[in-house]
C-alpha cells in the first residue's frame, strides 16, 4: 500500500475526551473515528489491526475444534423471555418494537440464540459435544461510556457456546477453551493472568476471567505473590477469624445516640472502636426484604450477598420498607427482632458482644450476641480489606487493575433447561445439556494491546497484529535515485508476500517519521542520501537507533525478523 492512496489522517494534539492512553492513541493514529458516545468506526489503519486479532482467534478457535455460525444482531424477545434474562438486563439493553408492535433487542450476548438453535438442530448423544462460535458486534446502553473502544455501547465480541452431555464432559470443553484462550492471548501479545470471577448475569457454577495488567483497568484485581492465587475484587475469598470468643454475659442493653446514624457517629458518641459495631443494611432482592450484617469496618461486598442468595437482582431497601419492618428510620436498624432474613459476614458469627441498630430511631443495642439474641445465617459476604490475608496460604495479598479481555463460564444447565434444548442418551432418556460460554472481547482486545505497548512517541505494535509489517520511508521522494531504491524494496517486499508501506507522500522527513512511530509500524527502512552509496537504514520501531545495511541485504535482514520466534505468525 502507497500511503499517499491511504485513507487515514493522523493527529498531532490529543483530543480532549480521550482520558486512557489506548483511546488517545487510537484517536491520534487515525484508527478509530467518534460518531457518537460509546459508539466509534474503525478507520482502513484500525480494521486492519480488528482483522488480525479476529483472524488469530479463529486460528485458534478452530484449532480446538470448534465451529464458526453467525448469528444475527437484532434478536426477538422471547427468547430472553423464556431465560428470564428481559427484564434482567433492564435499560443496558437496546430494545425495540417492529411495526407489528413486536419486541425485539439488539443482542448484548447470544446464549439464548445459541441454545435455541442446538435444541432445534442436535438432539441424539451422538451430536455432543458441539461448540460453537462467532464473532458479532453486540450492543450495550451503557450508563457512561468511557475509554474509548474500552467500554463502549457497540463493540466486537467472539462469543463461543459449548455442549455437553454431563459435567465431565463441561470440564473437557472449558479446559479447551481455557487453553485456546492461552494462546490467542499469547499470539496477541498480551501479559495476561487467569482469575477466579463472578459469573454475574450469565449465571452458572464458575468462571474465570482474562485479565490484562493495567493501572487504567475499571476491574480490581486480588493477587497473592506468594501462592499465585488471583481473583477478582467482587469474588476473593475473606478469612474467616479462627477460635471462638467467649460471649458476653451481659443482656443487650438499649442506650440513646440521638443524631448518631452513621459509624463514624456512633463510635464518636459511644467511645467505641468501629469493630465493635455491626451495620445492619435493609436489601430487596428480587423484590424481597433481606438483612445483611457486617462488621462496623467493613463493606458489603453486594455481589457475593447476590451469589448466597441465589437472586436475580439486588437493591438497596427505600426509606418506607425500612421503617415498615424496624419501626424506625434509617440509621437504627439491628438485627434483634427483625422480622426478615439476615444474612452476616462469617467474621460476625463468634464475636463475643456487638452494638448494632435497636430498631428504634435515636437508639442502638450494647451486649449482643449472635446466635443468643439473634439467628442469621452466616457467610462470606464482605469487601477484601487490605491487611486480609491470602485465603489459600495466608501471605500479605498485592491489590492492583486490570482489562478484562476474555471470559469463560461454566453455565450447567440454567439456559438449556429454560430453553428445552435436550438430548437423548443411549436409553433414549431426555437430558439438559451442559453448557458452557466463551468470550472474548476483540475491539476491547486491540485497546489493551496499546496499553500495554506504547511509549512516548506512539504505539508499539506486536508483528501478530501490526496493519503492515514493515514501512519505508524515502527522505525526499523527489530525490531520483532514492525514490528507485524505495520502489526496488517495495517490489522486491511484496514478491515475499511482506505486508508492506510505502510513505510516498512529499511531506518533511520528520513528519514521515513521526507518523510511522505513531501508527505503530515494527519495521522501518529509511532511505536517504546513502541510497547514492548503495545504503539504507533499518530501524525497528522498540529500538532507539537505526542500523545501515546495504540495499541487497534490507530485504533478507526484514524476512529474518519477521520470522523470528515471538514476533508473530506473519509468514507462511
Amino acid at each position: 500500500m502507497r500511503l499517499s492512496r491511504l485513507f487515514f489522517q493522523t493527529m498531532r494534539e490529543t483530543p480532549s475526551d480521550a482520558e486512557v492512553v489506548s483511546h488517545q492513541l487510537m484517536m491520534r493514529a487515525g484508527l478509530i473515528r467518534k460518531q457518537a458516545a460509546g459508539i466509534y468506526a474503525y478507520m482502513p489503519l484500525g480494521y486492519r489491526v480488528l482483522r488480525k486479532i479476529e483472524n488469530i482467534i479463529r486460528e485458534e478457535m478452530d484449532a480446538a475444534g470448534a465451529q464458526e455460525l453467525l448469528m444475527p444482531a437484532l434478536l426477538p424477545a422471547e427468547c430472553y423471555r423464556e431465560s428470564g434474562r428481559w427484564d434482567v438486563f433492564g435499560e443496558e439493553m437496546f430494545r425495540l418494537r417492529d411495526r407489528n408492535q413486536r419486541d425485539f433487542c439488539l443482542g448484548p450476548t447470544h446464549e439464548e440464540a445459541f441454545t435455541a438453535a442446538v435444541r432445534d438442530c442436535a438432539r441424539s448423544y451422538r451430536d455432543l459435544p458441539l461448540i460453537l462460535y462467532q464473532i458479532q458486534t453486540k450492543y450495550r446502553d451503557e450508563i457512561r461510556p468511557r475509554f474509548g473502544v474500552m467500554r463502549s455501547r457497540e463493540f466486537l465480541m467472539k462469543d463461543a457456546y459449548s455442549f455437553d452431555r454431563d459435567e465431565n464432559g463441561l470440564d473437557a470443553s472449558y479446559q479447551a477453551m481455557s487453553q485456546a484462550y492461552r494462546r490467542i492471548f499469547k499470539r496477541l501479545g498480551l501479559d495476561c493472568i487467569i482469575i477466579d470471577a463472578d459469573t454475574g448475569a450469565m449465571g452458572g457454577s464458575g468462571s474465570q476471567e482474562f485479565m490484562v495488567r493495567s493501572e487504567v483497568g475499571e476491574s480490581e484485581i486480588i493477587q497473592c505473590p506468594s501462592c499465585g492465587y488471583a481473583a477478582s475484587i467482587e469474588k476473593v475469598s475473606c478469612v474467616a477469624p479462627s477460635g471462638t470468643e467467649a460471649a458476653d454475659p451481659l443482656m443487650p442493653e438499649a442506650v440513646a445516640t440521638p443524631d448518631a446514624r452513621t459509624i463514624r457517629e456512633v463510635t464518636a458518641f459511644l467511645g467505641c472502636r468501629e469493630t465493635d459495631l455491626a451495620k445492619t443494611i435493609l436489601y430487596k432482592a428480587d423484590g424481597t426484604l433481606v438483612a445483611a450484617m457486617v462488621r462496623g469496618d467493613r463493606e458489603i461486598n453486594e455481589t457475593k450477598l447476590m451469589a448466597y442468595l441465589g437472586a436475580g437482582s439486588l437493591e438497596m431497601a427505600d426509606e418506607e420498607s425500612v421503617r415498615s419492618v424496624t419501626g424506625a428510620e434509617i440509621g437504627f436498624a439491628g438485627p434483634v427482632g427483625l422480622p426478615v432474613r439476615i444474612v452476616a459476614d462469617l467474621e460476625l458469627e463468634h464475636k463475643a458482644s456487638l452494638i448494632v441498630g435497636a430498631n428504634r430511631t435515636g437508639y442502638h443495642l450494647r451486649h449482643v450476641v449472635p446466635h443468643r439474641d439473634f439467628e442469621a445465617d452466616f457467610a462470606d459476604i464482605r469487601m477484601i480489606a487490605g491487611d486480609d490475608p491470602c485465603p489459600c496460604c495466608g501471605a500479605e495479598l498485592a491489590f492492583g487493575r486490570g482489562i478484562e479481555v476474555g471470559h469463560i463460564f461454566k453455565l450447567g444447565t440454567k439456559y438449556s433447561e429454560a430453553l428445552g434444548c435436550s438430548y437423548l442418551d443411549e436409553t433414549g432418556k431426555a437430558h439438559p445439556m451442559v453448557m458452557g460460554c466463551y468470550g472474548i472481547g476483540v475491539s476491547r482486545a486491540m485497546a489493551a494491546i496499546i496499553e500495554q505497548h506504547h511509549d512516548e512517541n506512539g504505539i508499539l505494535w506486536p508483528m501478530s497484529v501490526a496493519p503492515w509489517q514493515v514501512i519505508i520511508v524515502p527522505v525526499n521522494v523527489l530525490d531520483e535515485k532514492q525514490a528507485q531504491t524505495a520502489e526496488y524494496l517495495y517490489q522486491e517486499l511484496k514478491k515475499h508476500h511482506v505486508e508492506v508501506l510505502l510513505d510516498d507522500r512529499n511531506e518533511r522527513a520528520g513528519v514521515k517519521f513521526k507518523d510511522a512511530d505513531l501508527i505503530g509500524i515494527p519495521i522501518r527502512i529509511n532511505v536517504g542520501k546513502k541510497a547514492l552509496e548503495g545504503l539504507v537504514e533499518f530501524k525497528l520501531r522498540h529500538e532507539d537507533s537505526a542500523s545501515a545495511l546495504p540495499v541487497e541485504s534490507a530485504v533478507g535482514a526484514v524476512l529474518e525478523w519477521i520470522g523470528k520466534p515471538g514476533t508473530g505468525h506473519c509468514l507462511e
